[in-house]
């Protein structure tokens, strides 16, 4: 293990004593570099961003940023260990896509065995879920007794954009991209409308057009032109297209 690359890692977990268990059990292990240690999951945000480890040891349950967030907002970017004292229940839509997962407490063989998973899967070049299957993971994940959330997360580079669902006006496609229109301001994701949709609540958001999700509490008015041309008029003025199975769904909704 000695002659293999080295690993550069990050301790994410909102209790000292937790991260210093990890940092510990790390330090007898050959080819390991602790980078950071990160109290929340907006700090673990910004060192990904930053340093760019190659592996976290991501907390599950944190305030303000819990594990699953973090995931959703870094996981194309680095492998992931979870290190949680999470139900069980709610950990195994990750044990196929994340490298690990150790449940506290845990020993120290059992965090070796979770790193030589790590730098083997690091050495093939992979790191967690495919693009386009960490929103869907991180949502079957998700504890159903949470209930949907209410705010959106929108990474952009070493800062985390919280928006509040009740004050997201729409949402647009754009290319590999959407946009959330909140508050004035344009905030891109990555992601897909269709994701986007399945994260919003069904009786505030309708698909208005193939590339259009409006909030109803936005909508002043529609518009008919030429005909069978709808547009959407909103609050501010501003005007959406709206198609005809777009309409049908407005219409079943107003």
């Amino acid at each position: 293990m000695t002659d293999a690359p080295g690993i550069r890692v990050a301790i994410v977990d909102d209790e000292p004593l937790a991260r210093s268990v990890v940092r510990e059990y790390l330090a007898a292990v050959p080819g390991i570099e602790v980078v950071a240690e990160c109290a929340n999951g907006f700090e673990a945000v910004k060192v990904v961003s930053e340093l760019h480890p190659d592996l976290l040891f991501l907390d599950v349950q944190m305030p303000k940023l819990d594990g699953f967030e973090v995931l959703e907002l870094v996981g194309r970017d680095v492998a992931v260990i979870f290190v949680t004292a999470f139900d069980q229940y709610a950990i195994r839509a990750f044990d196929v896509h994340a490298v690990d997962y150790l449940l506290k407490p845990f020993s120290p063989e059992r965090l070796s065995e979770a790193l030589a998973r790590a730098r083997d899967r690091l050495q093939r070049g992979e790191r967690t879920p495919a693009p386009g299957s960490i929103d869907e993971l991180t949502a079957a994940a998700r504890p159903a007794s949470t209930g949907g959330r209410g705010r959106v997360l929108v990474r952009d580079g070493p800062k985390v954009h919280v928006l509040p669902i009740e004050k997201i006006e729409y949402v647009q496609a754009q290319d590999d991209y959407v946009s959330y229109r909140c508050e004035g301001k344009d905030y891109l994701k990555d992601q897909t409308l269709a994701q986007a949709e399945a994260a919003l609540d069904p009786a505030k958001f309708v698909r208005i057009h193939r590339s259009y999700l409006l909030n109803l509490e936005c909508l002043a008015r529609i518009e008919t032109t030429d005909g069978d041309t709808r547009t959407a008029i909103l609050n501010d003025g501003r005007r959406l297209p709206v198609s005809r199975a777009g309409y049908g769904r407005l219409s079943n909704r107003l």
